[in-house]
């Protein structure tokens, strides 16, 4: 197969299974640790709303499911991957960074979160998943 043709299909394969990770995650979410008992998390506006009572533990699965999506997607991505197998993982970091930053920007988080989020969840998980498949 051309080599480029299946890096093409490693990345989409990466960001499907690293997305079904994040999304498993997130929805398990909730049976693990309730949310805060008058928070309305079936929209986004009754999300925004109830923010402010949130406490960190309810930012645990989050987190988790961002940084457990980047490094599954990163692993399988840089696994099917015909050449540029760290490259191809920290690609699929960068798109999960810009899916990161796209969810702060329409659900604003504490900053704390903020911060560990996007400095933690993303490109370092894409890389060690990505050197994780080279082992």
């Amino acid at each position: 197969m051309n080599p480029i043709i299946k890096n093409i299909l490693a990345v989409i394969a990466g960001l499907l299974v690293g997305s079904i990770v994040n999304m498993a995650l997130i929805t398990i979410s909730g049976k693990v640790i309730p949310p805060p008992t008058d928070a309305d998390i079936t929209t986004m506006e009754g999300l925004k709303a109830s923010m402010h009572l949130f406490e960190p533990k309810h930012f645990l699965f989050p987190f988790l499911a961002h940084a457990l999506g980047t490094l599954v997607g990163a692993f399988i991505a840089a696994k099917l991957a015909a050449n540029n197998h760290i490259k191809i993982g920290l690609l699929i970091g960068v798109f999960f960074l810009v899916g990161g930053i796209a969810n702060i920007v329409m659900l604003p988080s504490p900053p704390w979160f903020t911060v560990v989020d996007l400095v933690f969840a993303y490109l370092p998980m894409a890389y060690l998943g990505a050197t994780l498949s080279r082992k």
